[in-house]
């Protein structure tokens, strides 16, 4: 590790506050940082949508690849982005606390209509490129009709604004950090325990390489334990499944203040199949995943 720690980061505006938050973070431990900007192949390709992509990581492998080389010190991630797997070489070393993990829906007000749930228009259009989002949008509301949507948060509220979509979804984590003026549209916040996050949604993952236990140690002063303690659930309900940003998959742990954990999940086989939902609790983490992956599969 070099004096200054070089953080690599992609280049969007969210991913940029993760940097800067990350930096803020550093500096108030003592350790001063620089910012590397990366892109990736999910920054490149913006004409598929998520579930069309091929592999798992393609917000991360660019960066992956920079730590490997020695190029950087740390790499800061939105943690649901993450394979769950590490490269060989690579551990994350530290989780941030949790944004909002909910789904929002914005809704033009101009469409917004009396009566229907969510107030959305018979045969509404809805941007979202996320699989999972989009299978729980429709077991909600089966007469809408999904468009993907691409690009970073400003650009696809813009998209909405200018009536490309009646609705979009977004996770509420991005629109709070990044602070944008949502007042012209309507706003259906979800609960995350009837409309699913994804595993780790609202969570930063701290990246850096196994051996360089410099850096390592300096990332035990960012490390949220009781986060991680539920993250560690729901990531590895995904790694069980074997899935990634394409499956169809929500799951969400929350800890309440007696210790024992509850999870809620749902997960469809493709984003216009039927969703399968389940909710567990028990009073230690031993075995939980395996439990909601059976499930699941159960159905």
């Amino acid at each position: 590790m070099s004096t200054t720690i070089r953080i690599g980061t992609r280049g969007s505006k969210l991913a940029m506050w993760q940097a800067e938050y990350t930096q803020q973070q550093l500096k108030a431990a003592g350790f001063e940082s620089e910012l590397v900007i990366i892109k990736t192949q999910g920054d490149q390709i913006q004409h598929l949508s998520f579930d069309k992509m091929e592999g798992k990581g393609f917000f991360t492998k660019e960066i992956e690849d920079a730590l490997l080389r020695g190029d950087i010190d740390l790499a800061v991630h939105s943690m649901k982005d993450m394979p769950t797997r590490s490269p060989e070489g690579l551990s994350i070393s530290a989780v941030s606390y949790r944004e909002n993990p909910a789904d929002w829906l914005l809704v033009r007000r101009e469409t917004m209509a009396e009566g229907p749930l969510f107030q959305l228009r018979q045969g509404a259009v809805v941007g979202t490129s996320s699989a999972r989002r989009k299978a729980q949008m429709l077991s909600f509301r089966p007469d809408i009709e999904i468009r993907d949507i691409r690009g970073n948060v400003p650009t696809r509220l813009r998209k909405l604004s200018e009536g490309q979509f009646d609705a979009i979804l977004l996770a509420a984590a991005g629109v709070s950090r990044l602070q944008l003026d949502l007042s012209e549209f309507h706003i259906v916040k979800f609960s995350p325990k009837e409309f699913v996050p994804a595993p780790a949604q609202g969570v930063l993952a701290w990246q850096a390489c196994t051996d360089d236990k410099a850096t390592r140690r300096i990332l035990k002063h960012l490390h949220q334990a009781e986060v991680s303690a539920v993250t560690n659930i729901e990531r590895r309900v995904l790694n069980l499944l074997d899935g990634g940003c394409q499956m169809p998959l929500g799951v969400y742990c929350e800890q309440d203040p007696e210790g024992n954990f509850h999870v809620w999940a749902a997960i469809a086989d493709t984003w216009n199949a039927p969703v399968r939902k389940v909710r567990l609790s028990q009073s230690t983490s031993h075995l939980l995943a395996e439990r909601v992956v059976e499930a699941l599969r159960v159905g």
